[in-house]
């Protein structure tokens, strides 16, 4: 059974920084691009943040969090990481981890974590 789980989520004051992790079970990330995606309070639909392709290793942001955010990936881990970096409160929301095997079609969700950015 494959799972996503995201963690590292939570309140944070303008300016600072979340470290989010999106581990994974039943697959190897090595095959997969994996993507960060986050819905924001009251919007229906899911943003494109981050993507980290593979097993090259590219990575692309959305403008919007270009120099502040940064998708990686440990492989020995299996888990790859969102670091965000001053924080601003329209990057509040609920962000999801998405991982797609594009030959044959496979795509899997997290169930999301919670960001709050917030005086």
């Amino acid at each position: 059974q494959v799972q996503l789980v995201e963690s590292g989520g939570g309140l944070v004051q303008p300016g600072g920084s979340l470290r989010l992790s999106c581990a994974a079970s039943g697959l190897t990330f090595s095959r997969y691009v994996v993507r960060w995606y986050r819905q924001a309070p009251g919007k229906e639909e899911r943003e494109l943040v981050a993507a980290i392709t593979s097993p090259g290793g590219s990575t692309n942001y959305a403008d919007s969090v270009e120099g502040r955010f940064t998708i990686s990936r440990d492989s020995g881990k299996n888990m790859v990481f969102l670091q965000m970096n001053n924080l601003k409160p329209e990057d509040t929301g609920v962000y999801f981890c998405n991982a797609e095997w594009v030959v044959i079609g496979l795509k899997y969700w997290g169930q999301g974590t919670q960001v709050t950015v917030s005086s």
